[in-house]
């Protein structure tokens, strides 16, 4: 018999560029329900990166783990979400540090990063030199290409069978690799290719499917979660990355906002979601791509960012005011996925403390300056939302409905 959930869902889906906070709101709604809440990583992968700073001053980025595991929450990565085994085992050991043992769930459908897929990563992103596409380096968009040919692919239900697992592993490194790479135009040389053959690298991943398997319980769906969990799908990346909307090739090879989310509640039979679309009070791209009416330096000078900092795949945190004209129009595309799920749309809009004197934001083409209060008021207005929340600092403490800070 099928039973209708009942229990609360909620998405959390960042607006923007990615690094809009996703990981606070999430902290956030997970606070109000403890350890009977399950977070959901519905797209993307371990390259996500979301920051979440716990009340008593505990600070964790996130990568595979959902960012309510300080609040309780237990983890569930659904079949859209791209496991990586050599990841997932290092940010548990850094959570443990921190007194935070998460209980992890996975579909079994969901699909894991090889070593050749962040090989083909790095190596094309190294050869592009000055024309990179913005990528994390750990072979995301390659491991969703590499499961496109059925004879290469493989989900994480085939992590149960080492036997197995070496001989499709060895197909790939053997055939995959240097077809793949030959269509980017990538060269294999000496060194590259004695990486691509070595036998330890291949016994190392089968330790890591190994540990994999011991720290995360595969079930078959999303079905054996409890019905009466309050969900919360943390989204990665941002609407105006989505691999069908956002401008190509500087997308992520994921759907971003509503369409994975929906998805899954089908199969869980449940038929509302309260979205809440995060967006910081200024605009951040960390990586390659246009961003309209990019800023020569920071809009305020007192933004700090420790988690987007210079590295050799995204280059330097990159900087805009926020476009209303934009925003609008990414929401409003994106609430066209709710596909006859009932959804109610609020705007959170965080790093509000971060802006020094009047807010500055563009709206019509026109600039726009007033009090960070008109500008939380104003973007709600244009997103439609029934309702919009602020931060004004970096932990769950700090997130509150925009009426009670407008009237502070």
């Amino acid at each position: 018999m099928t039973v209708r959930r009942e229990a609360p869902v909620h998405a959390v889906i960042g607006a923007g560029y990615g690094d809009e906070g996703k990981g606070l709101a999430t902290d956030a709604l997970a606070s109000r329900y403890g350890e009977a809440a399950v977070v959901v990583r519905a797209n993307s992968g371990a390259q996500a990166g979301h920051t979440v700073v716990a009340p008593d001053g505990r600070r964790h980025v996130f990568h595979h783990v959902g960012s309510g595991s300080f609040a309780g929450a237990s983890t569930f990565l659904g079949r859209r979400f791209v496991s990586n085994p050599m990841l997932i085992g290092g940010e548990l050991a850094e959570l443990a540090l921190k007194d935070v043992l998460p209980r992890v769930v996975a579909d079994a459908r969901g699909l894991a990063t090889t070593p050749y897929d962040v090989m083909l990563n790095q190596f094309v992103e190294q050869d592009r030199a000055g024309g990179r596409h913005g990528s994390c380096g750990i072979g995301f968009g390659e491991t969703i290409e590499r499961n496109l040919r059925p004879e290469f692919a493989f989900g994480l239900d085939a992590l149960r069978d080492p036997a197995a697992l070496v001989v499709v592993l060895d197909r790939i490194r053997r055939e995959w690799v240097p077809a793949r790479a030959a269509r980017l135009g990538v060269p294999l040389d000496a060194e590259r290719l004695e990486l691509i053959g070595s036998d330890a690298v291949l016994r190392n991943y089968l330790d890591d499917a190994a540990a994999f398997l011991a720290a995360v319980d595969l079930v078959d769906g999303p079905r054996a979660l409890p019905v009466d969990a309050p969900l919360i799908f943390e989204n990665a990346q941002g609407l105006l990355l989505d691999q069908d909307r956002g401008a190509f090739p500087h997308v992520t090879r994921s759907n971003t906002g509503l369409r994975n989310v929906v998805e899954m509640c089908r199969e869980l039979d449940a038929d509302r979601i309260e979205v809440l679309y995060a967006t910081r009070a200024y605009v951040t791209r960390h990586g390659a791509g246009p961003l309209a009416g990019e800023l020569a330096e920071k809009p305020w000078p007192g933004i700090a960012d420790r988690t987007n900092v210079p590295n050799p795949w995204q280059g330097t945190l990159r900087f805009a005011l926020l476009d209303l004209d934009v925003l609008g129009a990414a929401i409003r595309a994106d609430l066209d996925d709710a596909d006859g799920v009932g959804v109610d749309h609020r705007l959170l809009v965080t790093c509000l403390d971060q802006i020094e004197g009047p807010a500055r934001w563009t709206d019509g083409g026109a600039l726009s300056s007033a009090s960070p209060e008109a500008l939380v008021q104003a973007a709600a207005c244009r997103v439609g939302a029934g309702g919009s929340m602020v931060s004004t600092g970096p932990t769950r403490d700090h997130v509150s409905e925009a009426s009670a800070i407008a009237a502070a």
